[in-house]
């Protein structure tokens, strides 16, 4: 991990080395970023990666509003961002987890869980928080019709914006964590899926002028995995503390009723009945049926996978509680006490002790 004193130092350049610094490395990068902010001659080519870009003023009410648009720079500003996400987490893998993972003395394949837990417990409670105070700010929550109204949704606040590139950047930047957190190959698939799945249908939201739908899906699948992750720390510490798994359990039914629900609504009964139909590039325009089917199905088939491994992980889970309770009754169970040789078939009792046998 960066920021971490090794008494042995590996080679320069080895993969031990790019391991262990990488948070270094990457900070370098940012600060060179930022440095360029000094100079006119670069300074428009660094705000481009510091700052959101694409600004937008309107006049409401007498008032000018900033909002914003998407572009091809979100692709600096994200990988700026990514590279900021790189060093949070290495701060929070050195003074936090790493503490943690000390005290806990865990096996390796407890460890690598329980980093990777405290790390997205970390990210999802931020995304929660920071979710809630749009939705509160911008009202999407009180007026459903709000998913679709008025689409295409060209524009956006600043705060709509800079949690989207936030959150591509932090799924982004898992990436390359697989490789610096020494992430065991087995686990590697497993993360795989679900950081491009990620990717996939933020972009998606992002790219196609369907912010406001995937910011309400996104606040309560956080809270859910805000719980899981949070409740697999706790196991972690303390195996009996399993209390929050069953929580964990209807939320997340919860969580997928409430995405199948919006994501019906919105694409076969909001957006067909909108104003603008058609496709469009320029205007930011893509409501057409084809679109709509290939987002729903895209959802339907996520959250169908993902309710998939639910059933697996409790079917798993109930499995390994009936096998520790048949364990248990087993162990308690008295044993069957040995029978007693009859003496019609055997010599007798008195005939075996030790003064008939003298007096024979």
């Amino acid at each position: 991990m960066g920021f971490r004193k090794k008494n042995k130092s590996p080679a320069v350049l080895s993969h031990e080395f790019v391991i262990q610094n990488h948070a270094d490395m990457v900070s370098c990068v940012a600060m060179v970023i930022l440095l360029g902010l000094m100079f006119e001659v670069t300074a428009k080519f660094a705000i481009m990666f510091i700052t959101v870009q694409y600004n937008v003023t309107q006049n409401e009410k007498a008032e000018p509003v900033n909002l914003y648009q998407y572009g091809p720079k979100d692709l600096a500003t994200v990988f700026f961002y990514l590279l900021i996400a790189v060093i949070l987490h290495a701060l929070i893998q050195e003074y936090i987890l790493d503490k943690m993972n000390r005290r806990l003395h865990l096996s390796k394949t407890k460890h690598s869980k329980f980093n990777e837990s405290g790390q997205l417990a970390a990210f999802y409670l931020i995304s929660f928080i920071w979710g809630c105070s749009i939705l509160t700010a911008e009202e999407f929550a009180t007026n459903p019709t709000f998913l679709w109204e008025g689409y295409p949704h060209t524009h956006m606040v600043f705060q709509v914006k800079f949690f989207y590139i936030c959150q591509m950047a932090y799924w982004l930047h898992a990436l390359p964590e697989l490789y610096f957190q020494k992430v065991r190959k087995e686990d590697i698939p497993r993360q795989l899926y679900y950081i491009c799945l990620y990717v996939f249908h933020i972009t998606g939201a992002y790219v196609l002028n369907l912010h406001r739908l995937g910011l309400v899906l996104l606040v309560p699948h956080s809270l859910v995995e805000l719980l899981f992750h949070a409740s697999r720390l706790f196991y972690f510490s303390d195996e009996n503390k399993q209390k929050g798994f069953t929580l964990w359990a209807l939320l997340f039914v919860i969580a997928r009723l409430v995405t199948l629900t919006l994501s019906v609504l919105t694409f076969g009964f909001g957006l067909p009945r909108a104003e603008n139909q058609g496709f469009s590039l320029a205007e930011g325009n893509f409501n057409v049926l084809t679109i709509r089917m290939t987002c729903l199905a895209a959802i339907c088939l996520t959250q169908a996978w993902m309710m998939w491994k639910f059933i697996n992980f409790q079917l798993k889970k109930w499995r390994e509680h009936s096998q520790s309770q048949a364990s248990k009754v087993k162990a308690i169970s008295p044993k069957s006490k040995p029978h007693k040789k009859d003496p019609a078939r055997g010599e007798s009792p008195a005939a075996t002790s030790p003064r008939a046998r003298k007096a024979l």
